[in-house]
């Protein structure tokens, strides 16, 4: 028996990075943004509404994404819950913001993986931004690669949000390999 639960999107999981901006006086400031994801392989895409990063990404034309890992969970919720507005979440946070060498904004070291992007493309919204950045680097932390240089996930372990319950996952076991699962119905 299926139950229709209306238009609410129920798509999982939601990814959870943390973009990185600057002010125009240079201060570091970061939010956590569930509404983005790679749109092929070096562009990301974000969608946000009006917030300090908003105003940071349009006046520096650049921002940095970092997928957010379990054992930065509260630091990466807090990101989410703070705004830029009203407190320094760089100071606040105890992370670690250093300027990148190749964009506009800042690169949280704590986090193994940063896509380092300059913005593309602006779309309006109704009120809300959707930013097509293209990624001109990716930082990594060794630690998280495989012996091939590949990053290894299982290592990272990247956490999700599970928007109908509101709490976040780590991304777990490997059920299948790509383009190797279906070849049996080949």
């Amino acid at each position: 028996m299926r139950k229709n639960l209306g238009s609410a999107g129920e798509l999982f999981p939601q990814s959870v990075f943390i973009v990185a901006s600057y002010d125009d006086a240079g201060v570091p400031n970061a939010m956590n943004v569930a509404w983005g994801g790679e749109c092929t392989r070096n562009e990301i895409a974000i969608n946000i509404g009006d917030h300090k990063t908003t105003e940071n990404i349009l006046a520096r034309g650049a921002f940095t994404v970092a997928p957010a890992d379990a054992a930065h969970v509260m630091e990466a919720d807090y990101f989410g819950i703070a705004t830029g507005r009203k407190v320094n979440k760089a100071e606040a946070s105890g992370m670690t913001f250093v300027r990148s060498a190749f964009v506009d904004a800042p690169v949280i070291e704590e986090f193994p993986l940063t896509m380092e992007c300059i913005v593309k493309d602006v779309q309006d919204w109704g009120g809300e931004k959707r930013f097509i950045g293209e990624i001109v680097n990716t930082s990594v932390d060794e630690e998280i690669l495989d012996d091939e240089g590949r990053v290894d996930f299982g290592k990272m372990r990247p956490i999700v949000y599970d928007s109908t319950r509101r709490i976040y996952r780590v991304v777990g076991d490997v059920v299948g390999g790509a383009w190797e699962a279906g070849k049996p119905l080949l």
